[in-house]
């Protein structure tokens, strides 16, 4: 079988119906499996939901440094003009921010703290490197909500990722309550490939980024899903942390309350799962979407 065969065919013209997935979710033996700070029962229920959440991760104080380093991004003209950073569609605020590891120090080293490493690693078993990361920022009132989707189906599809080898570490860096818009997942959706409908015009980052169109999977699937698993939406102080599984389906809200939601995504792959030529023939994303360059291995920081 070739590495470059494509075993998750989507965006097509024509629909193809959801089916199981191919690959593992929690890779490496089971001295592998064991090696490492999560226990049976968080692996077992990683595998079982996609996802693992954890109150208080990190100390809410010590989020602060970073949120005071995004207000002052807030300000900055250049970065806004920066292709790597979304505007609220018709706004001037910022809704995202790709590639925060690179434009910050303190970002950057934080993708290496020890302890989330270690979780990384004994959920991938491999070493890692960063696919993407970016901070999602959702202003009281005005912050706009994410469709249901699979960070997979994406990966795959435009960037060319081969298999469900990756995780997202969302870090909660405001309270994340009921009513701001807090990621919400539906439990048991990584077990299944959904293709999406509709071919990928080239550079459609461009519009997706803002509204997704493209890479939207169909109400029906959605349906099942829920009907099946429900949702759940993991909330917590600042400092919380939701690793969430690749392929494992999750969106959020519009923020209806005066408290503004701001969360920091760092996406792991693993370095046995480097990317290929986009699957849908476009060409390949920006390095801000899509790491390229850089697939050297992470080294946990001395504490």
């Amino acid at each position: 079988m070739s590495d470059t065969q494509d075993l998750f065919p989507t965006r097509l013209e024509r629909k193809l119906g959801m089916f199981e997935r191919i690959d593992p979710v929690v890779y490496g033996d089971e001295s592998q499996r064991e090696n490492g700070p999560l226990d049976r029962a968080q692996i077992d229920e990683y595998e079982r939901k996609g996802f693992l959440s954890f109150e208080g991760f990190y100390d809410a104080d010590d989020m602060q440094v970073f949120l005071q380093e995004l207000r002052e991004y807030e300000d900055d003209a250049d970065l806004k003009l920066s292709e790597g950073t979304i505007l609220e569609p018709g706004r001037e605020e910022i809704r995202t921010v790709f590639g925060i590891h690179e434009v910050s120090e303190r970002f950057q080293r934080l993708t290496q703290d020890p302890k989330l490493l270690a979780i990384v690693k004994q959920l991938l078993g491999s070493d890692v490197y960063i696919h993407q990361s970016r901070i999602n920022y959702k202003p009281g009132f005005k912050g706009k909500g994410f469709d249901w989707h699979s960070d997979f189906e994406t990966w795959h599809s435009e960037d060319g990722m081969p298999r469900m080898r990756a995780l997202s570490c969302s870090i909660v860096l405001t309270d994340n309550g009921e009513f701001n818009g807090p990621l919400m997942l539906i439990p048991g959706s990584h077990r299944y490939f959904i293709p999406c409908v509709g071919r990928t015009p080239q550079d459609n980052y461009k519009e997706s980024l803002k509204s997704q169109e493209v890479g939207v999977p169909p109400i029906s699937s959605l349906r099942e899903l829920m009907l099946e698993n429900d949702i759940e939406a993991p909330k917590g102080p600042a400092g919380s942390l939701v690793i969430f599984e690749c392929n494992t389906m999750h969106g959020s809200n519009i923020n209806m309350s005066c408290w503004p939601r701001s969360n920091l995504f760092f996406v792991y792959n693993s370095v046995e799962n480097t990317l290929h030529d986009p699957y849908c023939g476009n060409r390949p994303r920006p390095e801000f979407l899509a790491n390229r360059t850089n697939w050297k291995p992470l080294e946990p920081l001395n504490e």
